[in-house]
């Protein structure tokens, strides 16, 4: 509970669909959850300070660590998410790259893999998109994530992010035009980003052995 965070900075002017003044607002939103997760957590550590939870701090102390769940992973979120985006970045993962051979293998091709993704995006409601890899395996699996900590796959490795919370695209599409924002953000990731994310053939086999 030490630990005191800081902001990113990501340098993402001239986006495709984005604009400037989204990221702006973005940027500002992200540093918020910064902020409040330092918050949280000197409330938290004040209350741990005498090495108890007495029970008239009980409810208190409840409240400050269910917030910190949504406040620490929109922190958490926001990074993966603006560094899996770039200027000049879409097309698609390299051939024989570790990110497409683990697209293809769990989903039969790209397309097929970004039609799951896309169609998550798509979902009604607030939330994230993500692609995750399971580290003792090397399968990619996409899923909804609700607010920022539900829907979460414990230890599962994020190896794309994508915000579909209104915030990331109210000023450019209306917010009937969520698929228009979608096709921006694939004309703005960084898959070389998502293929150091992801683990290498090797190292997943390597897990697996030491797991069986």
């Amino acid at each position: 509970m030490n630990t005191t965070y800081a902001a990113k900075k990501f340098n993402l002017s001239g986006l495709l669909g984005i604009s400037d003044q989204t990221l702006d607002m973005h940027f500002k939103l992200y540093e918020g959850y910064v902020k409040e997760t330092n918050r949280l957590q000197e409330k938290i550590s004040a209350i741990l300070k005498d090495g108890k939870v007495d029970q008239e701090e009980m409810p208190a102390y409840s409240e400050l660590k269910r917030r910190l769940g949504f406040e620490y992973n929109g922190m958490v979120l926001h990074e993966y998410y603006f560094g899996n985006l770039k200027r000049s970045g879409g097309d698609n993962p390299k051939p024989g790259s570790s990110l497409m051979k683990a697209m293809e293998q769990g989903f039969g091709s790209f397309d097929i893999w970004k039609t799951d993704f896309t169609g998550i995006g798509k979902m009604r409601g607030v939330g994230w998109a993500i692609c995750y890899q399971d580290p003792g395996t090397g399968q990619l699996s996409n899923h909804w994530v609700s607010l920022h900590e539900i829907g979460n796959v414990a230890g599962y490795q994020p190896v794309l992010v994508m915000d579909v919370w209104e915030h990331a695209f109210i000023l450019d599409y209306k917010p009937a035009e969520r698929s228009k924002y979608i096709e921006a953000f694939f004309s703005n990731v960084d898959w070389q980003a998502c293929e150091e994310r992801i683990q290498a053939e090797g190292a997943v086999k390597s897990q697996r052995r030491r797991a069986s």
